[in-house]
């Protein structure tokens, strides 16, 4: 169910997006107001105009937003993995999006703060805060895979030791 929303949304925003839908919408509309006199500009007449936009807005807003989402989803790993990927890049940005509004005016400010310096011929420089570590780095810091039951060596099977008999000094 989810891949059929996910095609069906994909698919609406894309014709949302195109020219002939907002020429065909524009069309709607002029014939609406065409045929005002028509229906003496009834509420009723009143009433079509407004039910349906009133829907198809509704409906669209859940569809583009699913859509942007999934956009916006792609683009943040995207964009993480050419962090990942490029050495010279600060890995403390990969994951950015999931701090607060704040925290990245902070970031922004200190990042354009930077873009003003190289345009002025200053060489550039990290953003300030903690030190970088870069994604070598972190993945060298993790824990080693563990290795699959197939492959591992066999180990000697420890017996449990028995329990203390009470002596003469207990």
């Amino acid at each position: 169910m989810e891949k059929q929303f996910v095609r069906f949304a994909t698919l609406t925003a894309k014709i949302a997006g195109k020219p002939w839908t907002f020429i065909a919408c524009l069309g709607i509309v002029v014939l609406w107001a065409v045929t005002g006199p028509v229906f003496k500009f009834s509420e009723t007449w009143q009433l079509v105009i407004n039910t349906g936009t009133t829907i198809i807005t509704f409906l669209m807003v859940f569809l583009i937003q699913n859509t942007q989402n999934r956009d916006g989803a792609a683009m943040q790993a995207k964009l993480d993995e050419l962090i990942y990927a490029v050495k010279k890049a600060d890995a403390r940005f990969i994951g950015i999006e999931h701090l607060t509004e704040r925290e990245l005016d902070m970031i922004l400010e200190e990042v354009e703060m930077r873009g003003v310096e190289v345009h002025a011929g200053k060489p550039a420089r990290a953003i300030h805060g903690q030190p970088a570590a870069r994604a070598e780095d972190i993945e060298a810091a993790q824990p080693r895979a563990a290795t699959p039951a197939g492959k591992r060596k066999p180990t000697a099977v420890r017996k449990p030791a028995s329990p203390r008999k009470p002596g003469p000094s207990q």
